[in-house]
C-alpha cells in the first residue's frame, strides 16, 4: 500500500518558508529581497506576482508594536537615561526589519498566488 499522495503545498506556508507557491520546492528569491524570474523546480512565472508595499508595512506595524511595547516598559520599569534606549531600540528595529522583510515578502506574494485572477480555472 503506497502513502496517499500529497496535494499541493499551502501558498502561503510556502511564502514565508521563502519557496515557490506553486510547488513548494524552488527557492522564491535569487538575492536578499531580488525575486527569481522563475521556479526552478516548477518553472512557475513569479512576475506577475505583486506584493507592493505591503511586507513593508507589515513589518513596520508589527515591528512598531513589539519595540514601543518594550521601550515603555522598560522606560517605566528601570528608567533608564535616553543614550540607552537609542543604543537598544535602533538595532533591534534595524535587525527585526532585516528579519522580517523576506518572510513577509514571500507570505504576500503566496497570498497573491493564492487569489489571483485565473486561479478558479487552476483549482
Amino acid at each position: 500500500m503506497s502513502p496517499p499522495e500529497a496535494g499541493p503545498p499551502s501558498p502561503y506556508l510556502a511564502g514565508l518558508r521563502l519557496r515557490c507557491p506553486a510547488c513548494g520546492r524552488g527557492r522564491l528569491f535569487k538575492g536578499y529581497l531580488k525575486v527569481a524570474d522563475r521556479c526552478g523546480a516548477c518553472g512557475e512565472d513569479f512576475s506577475a506576482l505583486e506584493q507592493g508595499d505591503g511586507p513593508a508595512v507589515f513589518a513596520t506595524l508589527i515591528l512598531g508594536f513589539l519595540v514601543v511595547g518594550l521601550a515603555l516598559y522598560v522606560e517605566v520599569r528601570f528608567m533608564p537615561p535616553l543614550w540607552l534606549h537609542a543604543a537598544l531600540w535602533v538595532p533591534l528595529t534595524l535587525l527585526g526589519t532585516l528579519v522580517l522583510l523576506p518572510p513577509l515578502k514571500g507570505l504576500m506574494m503566496g497570498a497573491h498566488f493564492r487569489h489571483r485572477k485565473g486561479d478558479l480555472e487552476r483549482s
